[in-house]
């Protein structure tokens, strides 16, 4: 596999605060063509993974690349402009009378509040069509400090999709949805991952359900290290969940997602998916 290939390539990646390690050391690598769920409990390390990723940090030891760009010696400023980015930390920066439609195109210049840019007719087309394709081109004029939260997760997609990005990094873009918010949502994300003019996508999630059906492969962390990693099924399944949330746990798949809960007969046999 060529270096072309690869949408990420990192080699004993460490990444340390102080004396505390975020994340590390790992190795992994994603393909074109895959789209991969982060998984793990809370303080696995699976936000600051995605940090390192969208070159919020860089890597205290080893090597990282990224789109074929290697960190240290790259322009990390034209590498963040290839790479689409949804987050709750994102979204807490975007000024709350920000326009809807002003929030997805000053994805253009990489800015977080529209100032004194100029814009095609092209980008406000494409502003336009992302919209619609989430079911929020009504809300285009609205602010975005009065949209609810499943609409500020869709602009914000809509927003990370601008650039036409060849990765995309979705941090719990679930997270705080009701039922039905949640599974408009995550049609949306299944299309998305079977459409084969998508990005590479990598999303963080801390529930199983909320992993759309056409994501490929998976990687469980604990404490910065991986549990496991690989195509989906073998990853998403009662042994690994049982062994990252020390707990025993009970995995299911009914028409292709995934369920979890407590073993409440932990004597029983585990079964892998």
């Amino acid at each position: 596999m060529s270096a072309s290939e690869k949408v990420v390539d990192a080699q004993d990646v460490l990444l340390y605060r102080g004396k505390t390690t975020l994340v590390g050391p790992l190795s992994w690598t994603v393909e074109r063509g895959q789209q991969w769920i982060i998984f793990g409990p809370n303080g696995a390390g699976k936000t600051s993974l995605l940090s390192l990723l969208c070159a919020e940090y860089y890597p205290s030891r080893g090597t990282l690349e990224v789109l074929g760009e290697r960190f240290g010696k790259t322009d990390i400023t034209e590498l963040r402009t290839r790479i689409g980015v949804s987050s709750n930390s994102l979204a807490r920066r975007i000024p709350g009378g920000e326009k809807a439609i002003d929030v997805v195109l000053s994805a253009g210049y990489a800015n977080i509040g529209r100032w004194k840019e100029d814009y095609e007719q092209l980008d406000f087309d494409r502003a336009h069509t992302l919209l619609e394709d989430f079911s929020v081109i009504h809300l285009k004029d609205r602010e975005f400090g009065r949209l609810s939260e499943g609409e500020r997760k869709r602009v914000l997609i809509a927003r990370a999709l601008m650039t036409d990005p060849e990765l995309l990094l979705l941090d719990e873009p679930t997270a705080g949805l009701d039922l039905g918010g949640r599974e408009d949502l995550v049609a949306m994300l299944e299309q998305l991952a079977h459409d084969p003019y998508a990005p590479g996508i990598i999303m963080v999630t801390h529930h199983v359900e909320e992993i759309p059906r056409g994501f490929s492969h998976g990687m469980i962390l604990r404490e910065g290290r991986i549990v496991k990693q690989g195509p989906i099924n073998s990853v998403i399944n009662s042994e690994t969940m049982t062994e990252a949330f020390r707990q025993p746990i009970v995995v299911e798949q009914t028409e292709g997602r995934f369920f979890a809960h407590r073993d409440y007969n932990p004597g029983r046999h585990i079964v892998e998916y």
